[in-house]
């Protein structure tokens, strides 16, 4: 058990990490209702798509925790093709497929809760699916709508401009750009889901999705009011809310800001309603069945672990023989496991086509994964994260699948890397793009999230680019921000050129210390330890004070292994980068040898 403050401030108790379950080729989580007063309505969550999924996803398992401890049972799951549902090569059914799959989860839901009624919360992309499977339904007793979709063809269009400027604030070379369909980050929509999209309006709608319904609007769009209205014109009973701090929470799942005020709304909206109802009398019988999924090549268990479950992951392992040692990839910043365009899917999968297990997870207060009483609210680089590392290594032990190679990108790689040098049982690193080697605690971690600038060399391509003219005569560049980014970055190359003087100052000495002692206990261990940062990557700064530029300072340590993804960005968007990342990480983990 763990406590959390609910909406209204009081403290509550609720159960740990969401209880995985396999159904229709996806993984649902169900959160069940504590407390003796249960109520009769279970809440179903339908999600939106890409980034804005990635956004919402801590949002979503906060919003479960606060109806639990109101005595509600919640399922949220991941359409198939996305998150960690399987795959599929075929999508001839166009939107029809996440249809079913919406069903499917009302059922799963229902069965677990045991409740006769439900309540359907969607966002964005979601609202479509939902509209348009809401009637086959069994008792549904309220519709909300956050950010509502009124016109499928206008959401492709702002999609579409969406994804343009995540491409360019990643810094994604053109080339590597999709030149066609729903393509955000790397992650592409099927062409046959986003046709069934463009025929979506309101005019499309004949009856009311529900007898009361929540629109959560967002004040500069037009047509969410358009869309409550819609929903008054066909009777339903409909409130409305502005959906205060939007774009805060679906711009970057590093810096997503969760709307409290959203939340206390839709809690108790949904509380409230769930009283009108009777109490249900009898309790379900806990399913026990593992979560598993079965896909070419590939066995996959959605688990908790930890002390009583605190924390989520994903157990991938080959069907053929197994070899070298378990990855355990650590994610990024607060994305889920799942990783960035399904990175970490697409990894875990195709390493089992090569024999080799691995375990993805959400840290605590990441993604799928609650908090840790006690601790703050800004996990990043909190000492706390090895415990959670340590317990998923714990997993990987208890199914006897050591010896581990510890994988991440970013903060996932600085904590991959850490934690190699506190636990014997993780014998190789790959670390992609450390940020840092040792962070500092007294360094401002927000800050440094929000405002990261990039490397001289990025600027000096960027300013060659016609878009930037474009962007700067638009009014699109915050000038004042970007010199003193400029300013930082021009500093720390020169800093470089006086290593021996930088490291001798008082505030580098810690640093200093702290990253050659680790390498120094990785040599030691023979740990192999593969970096590999992408061209013009801002970690690169970092490296270069402590090893310089052309990683002359490596050369004391015979198991590290120290690599360029040129025309790679930060995310390794770029498909060469990410089969380069892959044979690396396969390189290592089949040389050590599998423990029975």
């Amino acid at each position: 058990m763990r406590q959390q403050a609910s909406p209204s401030g009081e403290l509550g108790v609720v159960a740990l990490a969401a209880r995985p379950v396999a159904f229709s080729e996806t993984i649902g989580l169900f959160m069940p209702a504590e407390g003796q007063a249960v109520a009769d309505v279970g809440v179903l969550f339908v999600s939106p798509w890409g980034l804005e999924e990635m956004c919402l996803r801590k949002f979503w398992r906060i919003i479960a925790d606060d109806l639990s401890i109101r005595g509600i049972a919640s399922l949220r799951f991941d359409y198939p093709g996305t998150g960690d549902a399987l795959d599929r090569s075929d999508f001839s059914g166009g939107l029809a497929i996440w249809d079913d799959a919406v069903v499917a989860a009302a059922e799963r839901l229902a069965a677990l809760s045991g409740c006769s009624r439900v309540v359907v919360v969607a966002q964005g992309l979601g609202t479509v699916v939902a509209l348009r499977t809401i009637r086959r339904i069994d008792g549904v007793a309220g519709f909300v709508a956050l950010a509502p979709v009124a016109s499928g063809r206008a959401y492709l269009r702002e999609m579409q401009i969406w994804a343009k400027m995540v491409e360019e604030g990643l810094g994604i070379a053109k080339e590597h750009r999709a030149a066609e369909g729903v393509v955000i980050a790397g992650l592409p929509m099927p062409e046959e889901i986003a046709a069934d999209i463009r025929k979506f309006g309101l005019a499309s709608l004949e009856e009311k999705p529900a007898p009361q319904c929540l629109v959560m609007k967002r004040p500069d769009r037009p047509s969410d009011t358009e869309f409550a209205a819609k929903l008054v014109a066909l009777g339903a009973a409909v409130a409305e809310a502005d959906y205060q701090g939007y774009d805060d929470l679906v711009s970057n799942p590093a810096t997503a800001v969760m709307p409290q005020a959203v939340r206390l709304a839709l809690v108790d909206w949904i509380t409230k309603l769930a009283s009108a109802f009777p109490q249900k009398r009898d309790k379900p019988v806990p399913e026990t069945a593992a979560a598993v999924l079965h896909g070419p090549g590939f066995r996959e268990e959605a688990l908790t672990f930890g002390e009583g479950g605190r924390l989520y992951g994903v157990l991938c392992e080959p069907l053929g023989d197994r070899k070298g040692a378990t990855v355990l990839l650590v994610g990024t910043a607060y994305d889920r496991a799942a990783g960035w365009a399904r990175s970490g899917v697409r990894l875990a999968r195709d390493l089992a086509a090569q024999g080799i297990p691995s375990l993805r997870f959400d840290t605590a207060n990441v993604a799928d994964s609650p908090p840790v009483p006690g601790l703050p609210d800004q996990v990043l680089y909190h000492e706390a994260q090895s415990n959670d590392v340590r317990a998923a290594v714990d997993v990987i032990e208890e199914r006897h699948l050591l010896p581990v190679v510890t994988s991440g990108r970013c903060s996932g790689a600085y904590l991959a890397f850490r934690s190699a040098l506190q636990d014997a049982r993780i014998r190789g690193v790959v670390a992609v793009n450390p940020f840092v080697f040792y962070w500092d605690s007294k360094r401002d971690i927000d800050e440094s999230l929000r405002f990261v600038p990039r490397t001289l060399g990025d600027y000096k391509g960027r300013l060659l680019q016609a878009e930037t003219f474009q962007r700067l005569l638009q009014g699109r560049i915050d000038v004042a921000r970007a010199a003193t980014n400029i300013g930082r970055a021009l500093g720390r190359r020169l800093a470089r050129h006086a290593m021996p003087l930088i490291h001798m100052l008082p505030q580098n000495r810690v640093m200093r210390r702290e990253v050659v002692g680790a390498f120094h206990k990785l040599s030691d261990r023979g740990v192999p330890v593969a970096l590999l940062y992408s061209e013009n990557d801002v970690g690169l700064d970092h490296f270069a004070e402590q090893f310089g530029s052309s990683a002359k300072g490596l050369r004391r340590y015979k198991n590290v292994n120290f690599t360029i993804l040129q025309g790679a960005d930060h995310n390794l968007t770029p498909e060469p980068a990410r089969l380069s990342y892959f044979d690396t990480l396969s390189a290592v983990a089949t040389a050590l040898d599998p423990q029975p």
